[in-house]
């Protein structure tokens, strides 16, 4: 199993759990879920983790080498917006983050903070967070927008090196996954919406997408085998247990 580093912990929980109860190995590596989906179309994964949808083109891809995809959607997520906790903003509408990330507005007193310059911690390309993000922020939904991330954006490799970064930075700003939220940084409402479980299941909350699996659907007993316990009750529990939100 490879790629997404979003749901890595939570795929590892899972398979984790399965092995005690299986005789069987099995072994989840991240690199984002652009190198998983890739893996999965060279067949040299059996399982790819994603963070986004998988493309046309990557399934145009798949079926000219005989494979089948197979889309199991495993939950929820919201995409958190984490600042320092010293930071004194609670709230940003979903324009005025698009601004923040595209460059536009550079200093937390543009947004009522201290006069400091704003540091944008992004994911790094191969994330599939850093395309879902880009199409629904920095783009504003627009399939056909040509807004990038600003040029000083720093790209991180993972949702922990963006976590540990705005924690000893007081004028940093960036972005995780809510399995990775814990206390050592605050997370601020989009268009006065928490990224809490209800709000993520009702879509209420701006920036709430699904987390896939990824397989071929001719592949070995033993992968269908994991699927389904990933989405049986106790697989389901897991989920939740890792931060995300369970499909029921």
């Amino acid at each position: 199993m490879k790629g997404s580093d979003t749901i890595l912990n939570l795929s590892q929980a899972l398979t984790e759990q399965y092995m005690k109860q299986n005789k069987v190995r099995i072994s989840v590596v991240s690199g984002g879920s652009r190198i998983g989906i890739a893996a999965l179309l060279n067949k040299t994964t059996d399982i790819a983790l994603a963070s986004r949808s998988i493309k046309d083109k990557e399934i145009k891809i798949a079926k000219e080498n005989g494979i089948d995809v197979q889309e199991t959607i495993l939950g929820f997520d919201g995409i958190t917006i984490i600042v320092n906790k010293n930071n004194k903003i609670k709230n940003l509408d979903s324009i005025t983050l698009g601004k923040i990330f595209r460059g536009e507005i550079k200093n937390w007193k543009e947004l009522g903070g201290n006069d400091s310059p704003i540091i944008v911690l992004s994911r790094d390309s191969s994330s599939g967070t850093h395309e879902f993000f880009k199409k629904h922020i920095v783009k504003e939904n627009n399939p056909k927008g040509t807004q990038e991330y600003g040029e000083k954006t720093l790209y991180m490799p993972s949702n922990e090196s963006i976590k540990k970064e705005v924690a000893k930075n007081g004028i940093a700003i960036g972005y995780i996954g809510m399995g990775y939220m814990d206390d050592s940084v605050k997370a601020i409402s989009i268009d006065n919406i928490s990224a809490s479980s209800k709000n993520v299941l009702d879509k209420t909350y701006p920036i709430a997408r699904a987390v896939y699996w990824y397989s071929d659907k001719n592949s070995s007993p033993e992968v269908q085998k994991l699927i389904s316990f990933a989405l049986s009750s106790e697989g389901q529990k897991i989920v939740n247990t890792e931060g995300f939100v369970p499909l029921k």
